[in-house]
């Protein structure tokens, strides 16, 4: 399966983070929920070695204040060579020192299609890469900048990528002279064409947390995986860039987090309730391992911190969703109380939620079926996009991604998202506002701004996946 969200795609632009916008909108708050004809509203618990590039004196483009994300369509057709993802993240070697892991999504003229897989030598021989370090996403002054010389040292083919569609890079990066933190906005250009994919990446050089430090690794312990799932089946490994041994506690949570509110539930978020520490263990870094059942765990070596490593542990298929329990539950998101009601309460889950889709359907099992497919589609996708203490689909960015689908250019500063759709003949540019919250468990973790005036435009849309007037 491809992404077609891609946050770090990006293109620089002067521009700076907006409120959703309100044309066409209604203006009544008192319309929020009490009138939401879909879902429960429930409120959200928010408790919740590869070589080192070359660094030399190129100068890459300015960065805005803001970094703003077009999104790219993989499907599209391509006469040309380019990166149409790019996930970051980086670990601490020392306080003078990050390695950074980017982790790219290709793709390669249509005529080449068929042939063999992408190789390492089609990357390095294509594109060029160049980095420059900010103090933040508030101001243009550069700490430093350098190109990173791509080879085979540093660029690793996945190896269960029989396409040849996915590649990791990496390189170091020192740090500045003048602060602790900085932004990496890395650069990858297609040389031929000039085209430009972008990723920007928060770096911490002091005092670094175990998260900064140690990081999920593929069964060999060579590629970082660059994700806080796994499934029962995965063979694990934690490791940090020298491949330390060192013990982490482990604790197990087996908790049901709240799936995301709408966009219009302007109620007061409820107490983060308690986790109860269902079971814990001792598991050494460097070394493979297999977490023995489903849940939330947190890792760390120190356990007075309050941070560590949230690693959330699905079944066998995670990110996708194969048994009837788990499949009836992202529906929430287009069904009425109701319907949400039946399903839960059903003894035959499987039989109430195929009488759900053939009667939201009018008993037609071609739509039907079309309609499955588009809708788990998105809800896979949100698992593998937006998994973080929880899947992917409970989140508010998995729910707005699961109706909407992808945005079609994502704003970015130090704390925020704002998602832009733009291209629905139906309405007017719509913004969804995402703040980040502190979490114990990952870096990630987002909040939607809620608002009474999305309601004229989300259950129309919802509408349409009812009436299975939504497919791809």
């Amino acid at each position: 399966m491809r992404l077609l969200f891609v946050l770090p795609f990006l293109t620089l632009t002067a521009c700076s983070i907006t409120q959703p916008s309100q044309r066409g909108l209604s203006a009544d708050p008192q319309s929020a929920d009490r009138s939401n004809p879909y879902g429960t509203d429930r409120n959200r618990n928010t408790s919740a070695q590869p070589n080192r590039g070359t660094a030399t004196a190129q100068r890459p483009a300015s960065a805005p204040p803001t970094v703003v994300s077009s999104v790219s369509t993989p499907a599209a057709k391509t006469t040309d060579w380019s990166v149409i993802a790019i996930r970051g993240r980086f670990l601490s070697i020392d306080t003078s020192t990050v390695r950074v892991y980017l982790s790219l999504t290709m793709q390669r003229p249509d005529t080449l299609s068929g042939q063999a897989p992408t190789r390492v030598d089609d990357l390095t021989s294509h594109f060029i890469t160049n980095y420059v370090l900010y103090p933040d996403y508030s101001t243009r002054e550069r700490l430093g900048y350098g190109n990173v010389a791509l080879s085979a040292q540093n660029v690793i083919r996945e190896p269960t990528d029989e396409a040849g569609e996915h590649f990791m890079v990496s390189f170091d990066v020192k740090r500045p002279a003048t602060t602790a933190t900085a932004l990496l906005l890395t650069e990858i250009t297609e040389t031929s064409t000039g085209k430009k994919s972008l990723n920007d990446l928060p770096l911490r050089f002091s005092t670094p947390r175990l998260n900064d430090r140690f990081t999920l690794f593929d069964a060999n312990g060579r590629l970082p995986k660059l994700r806080n799932f796994a499934t029962v089946n995965d063979t694990l490994v934690i490791r940090d860039v020298a491949g330390t041994s060192k013990p982490l506690h482990v604790i197990r949570y087996r908790h049901e987090f709240d799936p995301a509110s709408s966009p219009m539930n302007l109620a007061s978020r409820p107490a983060p309730k308690a986790l109860t520490v269902d079971s814990s263990l001792t598991i050494m870094t460097n070394q493979p391992f297999r977490l023995p059942a489903e849940g939330l765990y947190f890792l760390q070596d120190d356990t007075t911190a309050a941070t560590g490593i949230g690693l959330l542990i699905g079944d066998d298929r995670f990110p996708k969703m194969t048994q009837p329990a788990k499949l009836s539950k992202p529906v929430l998101y287009m069904s009425t109380s109701q319907e949400t009601s039946e399903l839960t309460n059903s003894t035959d889950v499987k039989k109430a939620l195929d009488r759900y889709w053939l009667s939201l359907m009018s008993g037609n099992e071609n739509v039907a079926k079309q309609a499955i497919r588009t809708y788990y589609k998105h809800v896979e996708e949100a698992n593998l996009l937006f998994t973080t203490y929880k899947e992917g689909w409970k989140t508010d960015k998995g729910m707005i991604y699961i109706i909407l689908g992808a945005p079609d250019r994502v704003q970015r500063s130090r704390d925020r998202e704002v998602w832009v759709y733009s291209r629905r003949a139906t309405t007017s540019e719509l913004n969804f506002t995402f703040n980040r919250k502190p979490n114990q468990f990952v870096d990630d973790h987002y909040e939607l701004v809620r608002y009474a005036e999305y309601q004229p435009i989300w259950y129309p849309i919802v509408e349409a996946w009812r009436t299975g007037a939504i497919h791809e």
